[in-house]
């Protein structure tokens, strides 16, 4: 796709270079490449909306740090998601390897 054509929208895809959840200094997780953009918007909005009645209920009972932790781990996984989609969205238009290769003549 050139300058001249950007991507439509709804042609835009998770592009899985997010790392999430990690074990000592490497991530465990990644969010998957090729998703579209309103699938993956999607699923991190059911995400939130888990972990926010997740966090209400923690607050309000006693001996809840399971749905503390289990809040905590869908709110990663959510922004794991979140940031992706902004990377797609802030990146420039993309080239194909003969358009990013440099010119001799430059």
């Amino acid at each position: 796709m050139s300058e001249a054509n950007p991507p439509l929208p709804s042609e835009l895809k998770t592009i899985g270079f997010t790392p999430f959840i990690y074990c000592k200094n490497q991530a465990l997780f990644h969010v998957s490449r090729g998703v579209p953009l309103a699938e993956a918007l999607a699923q991190a909005s059911d995400l939130l909306y888990l972990a926010k009645g997740l966090t209400m209920d923690a607050a309000y009972g006693k001996d809840t740090d399971q749905r503390a932790w289990a809040a905590h781990y869908l709110t990663a996984m959510s922004k794991a998601v979140i940031d992706d989609v902004t990377k797609v969205l802030e990146r420039g238009p993309v080239q194909t390897r003969k358009e990013a290769a440099p010119s001799k003549n430059r």
